[in-house]
């Protein structure tokens, strides 16, 4: 069994909407010193494999296919085998 982290943020080139309201409400609430916000996601991704090299293939294809957008988003992902 392999546990995967899966981090997922728009690319610097894209706009980021969501970050930039984040900001704002964060300025709102007296945190003055914060200059920019990027949102994205984060997932948790149990998955059987017979070794390390299959399960890294693995999530790479799932964030290939269906977890990320690769025209306007990058990934990176942390496994530890348990």
């Amino acid at each position: 069994m392999f546990h995967a982290k899966v981090f997922i943020q728009l690319k610097p080139s894209v706009n980021d909407p969501q970050g930039f309201t984040i900001r704002g409400g964060l300025q709102q609430l007296g945190f003055d010193s914060v200059a920019s916000v990027r949102a994205g996601k984060y997932m948790e991704i149990a998955l059987e494999a017979s070794d390390e090299e299959q399960a890294r293939a693995q999530v790479g294809e799932m964030c290939e296919k269906l977890l990320a957008n690769p025209i306007i988003e990058d990934y990176t992902f942390e496994l530890e085998a348990g």
